[in-house]
């Protein structure tokens, strides 16, 4: 089977444009004895790793912090984040297509990450992308 496309109403709108349409704020992050202010515009995606969560950000920068992804999930604003496996939450602003088979679909990344999307979460996870690219429509007209 062949890639898809998915045919995004973010394409010409930068993050930063949509930051303010969405009103994503700052993401705090602790670190060694103090706290970090980073963009949540800017993170592509959040790993898992045990009781770790390793972010992946747009510059192509990562940054360990140790707290469990199930906790910075509650952090994130959910209509811009959505978790398609329980190791990875991404960033719909960031998706760039598809890539079906029959035995597991996965999901590209405008940076060239491809993430799996598991069987139980794909129809939350297609249902949470369409509901995020209408909200975008609706707010750009």
């Amino acid at each position: 089977m062949t890639a898809n496309r998915f045919s995004s109403v973010c394409s010409g709108i930068t993050p930063e444009a949509l930051t303010r349409l969405f009103d994503l704020s700052d993401l705090t992050l602790p670190f060694w004895g103090y706290r970090k202010s980073m963009p949540m515009h800017q993170i592509v995606r959040l790993e898992g790793e045990g009781n770790y969560t390793m972010f992946h950000f747009s510059d192509g920068s990562r940054l360990m912090v140790s707290l469990t992804l199930k906790k910075m999930a509650t952090r994130l604003a959910p209509g811009v984040f959505a978790r398609p496996h329980k190791k990875n939450i991404v960033n719909l602003l960031y998706l760039d297509e598809a890539h079906p088979s029959r035995h597991q679909l996965s999901v590209q990344l405008t940076n060239g990450d491809r993430i799996d999307v598991s069987r139980r979460k794909a129809s939350l996870f297609f249902q949470q992308f369409e509901g995020f690219q209408q909200k975008v429509q609706t707010l750009v007209n």
